[in-house]
């Protein structure tokens, strides 16, 4: 019975987290959406000027001055007032933030299944399988060259930042517009992609 609780509580934490992404994403709270949109460009464009240990240090400079400050102030004003208030962040110090056994658990499979499935994808993809999705990934791979020949990794971060800030917003606004087009270039797609299989030899996927 406790198992299951715990089970439960923890799917709704999860989905409670997922909740809150979607709203930033979407934008429900512009305040809040806006203050992570931001800080995290700042931060992303920081690390393109700086590396990444003297950026590490200047946060932690800063919150460390805010906190510092904090701290002086509230025991100047408890002296001044000549109150008994305690430490200014005795809640946080005494909030539980260690990781549980069952979450450690828990995370180390998930990412064990994702590593496993990513694996017998490469190995599938790798050693042609399937001749079309091969030539697919193949594709792919030719593209990036190019992408990485005109953006590094923090440019690409950057733009991937954006991108999920904006593009939910766009797409919730304009949806049957972006569907219907989505559908036209994927029945181009299919279309291109079933002469190339029945053309290649050994192409055309097995029946199930």
């Amino acid at each position: 019975m406790q198992a299951t609780a715990d089970v439960t509580k923890k799917e709704c934490s999860w989905s409670g987290w997922k909740g809150q992404a979607i709203d930033l994403l979407y934008w429900r709270n512009v305040k809040q959406s806006g203050a992570v949109f931001s800080s995290v460009l700042l931060l992303l464009f920081s690390l393109t000027q700086f590396s990444v240990v003297s950026v590490g240090a200047y946060l932690a400079l800063a919150a460390l001055s805010a906190t510092i400050s904090f701290r002086i102030y509230k025991s100047v004003l408890q002296a001044v007032q000549k109150t008994d208030e305690g430490h200014p962040f005795k809640a946080y110090l005494e909030m539980e933030i260690a990781l549980s056994q069952d979450q450690i658990s828990k995370y180390a499979d998930k990412i064990l299944l994702y590593s496993n499935t990513c694996m017998k994808e490469l190995r599938r993809l790798f050693l042609v399988q399937d001749l079309v999705d091969s030539l697919k990934f193949a594709v792919l791979m030719w593209l990036l060259t190019y992408v990485g020949a005109l953006f590094n990794g923090l440019t690409l971060l950057i733009l991937a930042v954006v991108s999920m800030f904006t593009l939910p917003v766009v797409y919730e606004k304009h949806q049957a517009q972006i569907d219907q087009y989505v559908g036209l270039i994927r029945t181009q797609v299919n279309s291109v992609v079933g002469k190339i299989q029945a053309k290649i030899p050994g192409a055309k996927r097995k029946e199930e």
